[in-house]
């Protein structure tokens, strides 16, 4: 396995989550850096494993930018005023049956996949070939929610600035 996956895994199992809570050094800056070292270990593989892969990582860093400038370190539990799916989503810090599909699709997807294409799943695991794509199915249908999420909270983003851009425009004129 490549040394890109063997610096992912242990931050989507929450090995770094669980040691600063033990040592008690848990802060919104690591909570922050925390967010900032998943999309990192993501858009890395991502880009190894696809030419676009560049893309997702880009929809990751601009949600990234939009959800923890406008709604701060607490943005995970500022989604009471959202649709209806992406409260399931987010529901409970993504605690639900919902937003653990989502999640899964999001972290485990790009591992998953970089098994498929490296052999992983075939020859260290002996995964029968039906499995594999199944698991790619599944974790893409979560990949897909969680994009939707992704895409609303930029969309909503824009809104949030267009709507300061009016307000701002309206005082200048009068």
């Amino acid at each position: 396995m490549g040394l890109e996956v063997l610096v992912y895994v242990p931050n989507i199992i929450g090995v770094d989550g669980y040691a600063a809570r033990k040592l008690k050094q848990v802060s919104e800056f690591g909570a922050w850096f925390d967010v900032v070292i998943d999309i990192l270990g993501r858009g890395i593989l991502w880009s190894i494993l696809f030419r676009w892969g560049y893309f997702i990582a880009a929809l990751e860093w601009c949600v990234f930018v939009c959800t923890h400038n406008s709604l701060g370190a607490d943005w995970k539990n500022k989604f009471g005023s959202s649709p209806w799916w992406v409260q399931r989503v987010m529901a409970n810090g993504f605690k639900t049956p919902v937003g653990f599909f989502a999640i899964a699709g999001l972290h485990v997807l790009p591992i998953w996949l970089y098994g498929y294409t490296h052999g992983v799943l075939k020859d260290a695991l002996c995964m029968p070939h039906h499995f594999q794509w199944l698991g790619i199915l599944l974790l893409c249908a979560g990949r897909i929610l969680c994009m939707s999420v992704e895409v609303w909270c930029i969309w909503n983003h824009i809104q949030l600035l267009t709507e300061k851009d009016d307000n701002v425009n309206k005082r200048v004129t009068s």
